[in-house]
C-alpha cells in the first residue's frame, strides 16, 4: 500500500514545502487507493478527478513560487450535504428531488480559500438522520477496520473514507454525534465545535444542537482544520466573533483535574470500551492529571425525553416538509423517523423539551464543577452490524438496547456550548475501533485539545504500516 494515502496534513504540507513531495503525488495515490478499494467500501457519492487534478497542479506551482495557503493542496473530502457550487445535494434520498447548489456552504469556501483540494463527496444516511451510513439511494457504506460493521453515521463516508485513506481530511456535522460517533467507530479525530464557532447553513444552522465540524487522522490535523473554518460569516450571523484560534502545541495535562465517568450515568457500555476508556484515564493520571470518577443523577429518559421533541420539531419537521407525499420513497428507517417525530410533535410542545434540555445541561454543569474536563467513552457499543436499521435495538454484551443509546454522544448535542473532542482509546476484539470522548467547559475549545494531544502521545495510534486497516 502506498503510505502517501495515510499522510497527515501536517506532514504532507511540511514536505510540499521543502519540495520533496508534490499534492500532486498524494492526489494520485489517494485516487488510486479509491479505485482499488471503494467499490466495496461504499465511502464516496462521486470523485472529481478532473477538477482536483487541476487544483494539484496549481497547488505544486504555489508551493513553487512561495504562495502556498493555509491548507494548500490538502485532499478534503466532502460531506455531501455540504453544498458546492454547481453541484446537486440529494442527501441520499429517492423522496426528494434534491436541488442544484447556487453558492459554497461556508466550510466550503473556506477550504477552498485556504488552497484545499476537495477531491470526493461522501456518503450519509438519508437526510443525515441516523446513527449508521446506508440508504436506498447510495447502498450501504461499509467500515474498513471490519466490514461486517458501519462506519457510523452521519458522517459514516468521511470515517471510512479517511480510514481507508481515501482522503487526508475530511468535512463532517454533528446534530447528535455525526461527527464523533464515526471517528470512534472508524478510529479517527473529530471535533464537536461548541454552537456557533463554525459557521453554517440555514435554517438548520439555527438548530443549536447542531454545527459542522472537521475530522482527520490526527489531532494536530483537526487543530489545523478547526482553525480554517471557524469564525463569523455573514451569511450564518450566529457564528461567534471575534475568530478564536487555536495554538499549534499546548502544554501537558500536569496539575488538570479531570472528571471521568464510564457509563454517563447508568447507560449499559460494552466491557472493551470501558476498558480503553480507563487505559485512558490511566494514562493521564501518570502524566499528571488528577482522575476523578463521578457519578450523573440524569437518567437515559431524560435525556431520551429532552432530545426527541427537539429532534421532533426540528429535523422531523425538515424532512416532512422536503418530502411531502412521498413519504413511502423514503428508506426504512427514514419512514420511521418521520413517522416518530410526527407522533411526537402532536404530543409535546418546545417548552416541554426546553425543560428537560435544562435538567440535563443542569446537571452536566453539577457534575463538570471543580474539573476541568470531563472524560467518557463516545460508544457504547463496539460496532453497529453494517445494513442494519437498528429498529430491533443494539446487543451490547447481552443487553439489548435501544439504537439511540449506541452513542454516548447525545448529552453533548443537548449542551451544546460545550466543545467535544473525539479520539481514539484502542480497538475492540472485533477489530473495531474505540473512542473517547473528551467534554470542555462552555467554549472552552483549548482544554479538550490540549488533553486530546495528551492522550495521542501517551497512547498513539498513528495509522503506520503495521497499524491500519487490512483493505
Amino acid at each position: 500500500m502506498n503510505d502517501l494515502t495515510y499522510l497527515s496534513a501536517t506532514e504532507c504540507m511540511a514536505r510540499y514545502r521543502a519540495g520533496d513531495l508534490s499534492p500532486v503525488d498524494v492526489l494520485e495515490a489517494q485516487l488510486a487507493q479509491t479505485a482499488r478499494v471503494d467499490s466495496s467500501l461504499n465511502a464516496f457519492t462521486e470523485t472529481m478527478a478532473d477538477s482536483a487534478r487541476a487544483q494539484a497542479e496549481e497547488s505544486e506551482r504555489r508551493y513553487r513560487d512561495g504562495t502556498a495557503r493555509a491548507l494548500e493542496g490538502v485532499t478534503v473530502a466532502a460531506k455531501e450535504k455540504h453544498q458546492i457550487a454547481g453541484m446537486d445535494v440529494v442527501e441520499g434520498s429517492n423522496a426528494w428531488d434534491g436541488y442544484t447548489a447556487a453558492e459554497n456552504a461556508p466550510i466550503i469556501d473556506r477550504l477552498l480559500d485556504a488552497g484545499a483540494i476537495i477531491h470526493a463527496r461522501t456518503a450519509t444516511p438519508e437526510f443525515s438522520i441516523a446513527a449508521f451510513t446506508h440508504s436506498d439511494r447510495w447502498g450501504v457504506t461499509r467500515n474498513p477496520w471490519n466490514p461486517e460493521f458501519s462506519p457510523g453515521g452521519s458522517s459514516g463516508g468521511s470515517g471510512a473514507a479517511l480510514a481507508a485513506g481515501m482522503t487526508t481530511l475530511a468535512t463532517a456535522s454533528d446534530i447528535g454525534g455525526s461527527t464523533r460517533g464515526p471517528a470512534a467507530f472508524t478510529g479517527n479525530v473529530g471535533y464537536k465545535a461548541p454552537y456557533g464557532r463554525i459557521p453554517g447553513v440555514g435554517p438548520m444552522s439555527v438548530d443549536y444542537y447542531r454545527g459542522d465540524g472537521p475530522m482527520g487522522r490526527t489531532v494536530d490535523d483537526v487543530v489545523l482544520f478547526t482553525n480554517i473554518i471557524s469564525g463569523p460569516d455573514p451569511r450564518d450571523h450566529v457564528a461567534l466573533r471575534p475568530k478564536v484560534t487555536l495554538p499549534a502545541s499546548f502544554p501537558g495535562v500536569e496539575g488538570l483535574r479531570i472528571a471521568l465517568s464510564v457509563d454517563l450515568g447508568g447507560f449499559s457500555v460494552a466491557k472493551e470500551i470501558g476498558e480503553n476508556t480507563r487505559r485512558v484515564a490511566a494514562a493521564l493520571a501518570e502524566a499528571g492529571a488528577e482522575i476523578v470518577e463521578v457519578d450523573f443523577a440524569w437518567t437515559r429518559e431524560l435525556i431520551i425525553g429532552a432530545a426527541m421533541p427537539h429532534f421532533g420539531h426540528m429535523m422531523g419537521s425538515m424532512v416532512q416538509g422536503l418530502v411531502g407525499g412521498r413519504v413511502s420513497e423514503l428508506s426504512d428507517y427514514a419512514r420511521d423517523f418521520v413517522e416518530q417525530t410526527r407522533a411526537v410533535r402532536a404530543s409535546t410542545a418546545m417548552f416541554d423539551a426546553a425543560k428537560a434540555e435544562y435538567a440535563v445541561q443542569r446537571e452536566l454543569a453539577r457534575v463538570m464543577s471543580g474539573y476541568d474536563a470531563l472524560l467518557c467513552p463516545t460508544t457504547a457499543a463496539v460496532g453497529l452490524p453494517a445494513g442494519d436499521t437498528l429498529v430491533n435495538g443494539i446487543d451490547i454484551d447481552g443487553r439489548i438496547v435501544s439504537g439511540l443509546e449506541g452513542t454516548l454522544t447525545l448529552p453533548f448535542n443537548i449542551s451544546n456550548r460545550c466543545p467535544v473532542l473525539a479520539v481514539p482509546s484502542g480497538h475492540a476484539e472485533n477489530g473495531m475501533p474505540t473512542g473517547v470522548q473528551i467534554v470542555g467547559h462552555t467554549y472552552d475549545d483549548a482544554t479538550v485539545f490540549r488533553i486530546g494531544k495528551a492522550v495521542e502521545s501517551l497512547l498513539p495510534w498513528t495509522y503506520t504500516g503495521t497499524h491500519r486497516p487490512a483493505l
